[in-house]
């Protein structure tokens, strides 16, 4: 089945420009400037962009990844994607070691199925005083064997574990972690700036939403903002929901690291698109007002209810980013994370048809899975 879109704003990674492509058996295989050669399916002149890729998020619509329940995972997933998500990567928050490899275990069907582009296990190897939402008794000292346990459940699904790099044996993890093609993501963190450079150095990539949960930077003790940052080796996630991180420091994000090293994250929980009231993120309570999530105990900002079409919205009305370049943040990076730029996160001849259509105010208009409408 052919299908050609015509009357476009095509946003590639360079430019915006009016045009066209064509689509066929789920796979993009023309794009063209100005007017299309033959009638089409015309888009009346708004954006087309790549289909958003979410590498951090816990949830959404009552459902909650970190239970492992594949309904709620299905509920979940079927809200992003009206928000333009149509690859995402499910994260677990802490808890006990069983209930952990049950939950990888299920979710792995999904991955299976095509549903999820893998899970992400956050915690429970982080540090105590920067634990955040999760719960500190559940927390543990990095182990090899535990987490070999863990990336097996996951039956070759596992994408990413975070993991506080100055834990006792946190190193050994790392590099586990790596043998096993998972993503080492330093976060929930305690570290300083030496100890974020020998994670690194072990073979961490990826910052878990920057700036959050890890020391500040400080002029004297730059901490490990400073040195993941810095690394051209390193992607750094970041949350743009007008709570987590204030613009400036976006801004800052971006000078240093560059739309190449940055990836939009959401860190989504189950009360995304339901609103304000009283939810669980693994075994905490969480009580939303006014959009944002924090522990009913305590008041730690406890995820998000952000969605990626806002977080892009962001990115240009209050950061500065061009559309290309919020288009990279939210699409190309990710996807190069997880190692599929080759078939999704931007919109090029041989790549899957996984799109997002926005209108002028950059709200989503519809989007395609795979060449099919949502």
């Amino acid at each position: 089945m052919s299908l050609t879109l015509t009357d476009a704003l095509i946003v590639t990674p360079d430019e915006t420009h009016e045009g066209w492509l064509t689509i066929e058996d789920g796979r993009i295989t023309h794009v063209g400037h100005g007017a299309a050669p033959r009638p089409g399916h015309s888009l009346g002149g708004k954006h087309v962009l790549p289909g958003f890729v979410d590498i951090h998020n816990h949830g959404a619509a009552g459902g909650s990844f970190p239970t492992g329940d594949q309904a709620a995972a299905r509920t979940a997933v079927e809200h992003h994607r009206r928000h333009g998500t149509t690859t995402l990567v499910a994260s677990l928050v802490t808890g006990p070691l069983d209930d952990l490899a049950a939950a990888a275990s299920s979710l792995a069907d999904l991955c299976e199925d095509g549903l999820l582009a893998g899970l992400h296990f956050e915690g429970p190897y982080i540090n105590k005083a920067r634990c955040g939402a999760h719960n500190p008794a559940q927390l543990r000292e990095p182990n090899v064997a535990e987490v070999e346990r863990l990336i097996k459940a996951g039956r070759g699904h596992v994408r990413m574990l975070t993991i506080a790099g100055e834990l006792p044996n946190a190193l050994d993890v790392i590099r586990l972690a790596v043998a096993e093609n998972v993503l080492a993501a330093l976060g929930h963190s305690d570290a300083t700036y030496e100890q974020t450079l020998a994670g690194i150095e072990a073979g961490a990539r990826v910052a878990t939403h920057l700036y959050n949960a890890m020391p500040p930077l400080g002029h004297r003790a730059p901490g490990p903002i400073a040195a993941l940052l810095e690394d051209p080796r390193v992607t750094v996630e970041l949350i743009n929901d007008g709570v987590h991180v204030h613009p400036a420091m976006l801004k800052l994000a971006y000078a240093a690291a560059g739309p190449a090293r940055s990836a939009l994250i959401t860190d989504a929980m189950a009360a995304t698109g339901l609103g304000d009231g009283t939810y669980l993120l693994g075994s905490m309570e969480v009580q939303v007002s006014a959009g944002v999530a924090r522990l009913t105990e305590g008041g730690s900002i406890a995820g998000s209810t952000l969605t990626m079409d806002e977080a892009l919205r962001r990115s240009v009305r209050e950061v500065g980013l061009s559309l290309p370049e919020a288009s990279v943040v939210a699409s190309l990076t990710p996807a190069r994370v997880l190692g599929l730029d080759a078939e999704i996160g931007s919109i090029a001849v041989g790549k899957r048809a996984d799109l997002v259509v926005l209108d002028a105010d950059l709200s989503v208009d519809t989007v395609m899975k795979q060449g099919a409408w949502i």
